[in-house]
């Protein structure tokens, strides 16, 4: 079952991040299905430095103008995607980046994508810790995913799957502006977690 229209539209972005939290993000590809259970976000608002839309709207960040429930997958270094979830109304730029993922469906596809062996210990954990990772294994493309819907798409996010958990409030990563604002969220104790 995939989340409704009105889990993103009735709660702010600071709330999506931790509601997100143990929610199942699922990809139905052509070469298969793909999930993982949310263990880690980073919530990106209007004021924020380190948010894309913080000086306006471009061609590059669009998509977070969107309405919610809105996919925002941007390029990061040149080299790597990240899927960000868009959570601010529509034509307000929030969102949130989903930073890791606990495999739970189509391990061997993510694997094969990964480069991995899921059967292993470290093979398994390396598949989806990290924003960069996790799209790479879930088959993400931002030429079709960008500007997609999470409710009507192939790419969507199912309720809360995970059990009772701890949830930790900490600062981003890998940002230099705004490096002091307590806007990322994880799962205690999750192997899964990009860095404790």
């Amino acid at each position: 079952m995939k989340l409704p229209p009105d889990f993103y539209e009735q709660h702010d972005t600071l709330t999506l991040s931790r509601l997100l939290l143990g929610c199942e993000l699922v990809h139905e590809s052509d070469e298969g299905t793909t999930a993982g259970i949310i263990v880690e976000t980073e919530a990106y608002l209007t004021g924020d430095p380190a948010c894309h839309a913080y000086r306006k709207k471009t061609n590059r960040n669009a998509a977070m103008f969107g309405p919610p429930g809105t996919l925002y997958v941007y390029l990061i270094y040149g080299y790597y995607h990240c899927l960000n979830v868009v959570t601010g109304p529509e034509g307000v730029g929030e969102a949130v980046l989903i930073r890791a993922l606990e495999p739970t469906e189509g391990l061997d596809l993510m694997g094969i994508r990964r480069g991995l062996d899921p059967t292993t210990k470290a093979g398994l954990r390396g598949l989806c810790s990290g924003p960069g990772k996790l799209v790479i294994a879930l088959g993400v493309d931002r030429h079709q995913h960008n500007f997609s819907s999470l409710t009507t798409g192939p790419l969507y996010i199912r309720p809360r799957s995970l059990p009772d958990f701890e949830m930790v409030t900490t600062t981003r990563i890998g940002i230099t502006q705004g490096a002091d604002l307590p806007y990322r969220f994880y799962v205690k104790g999750n192997r899964f977690v990009s860095k404790w």
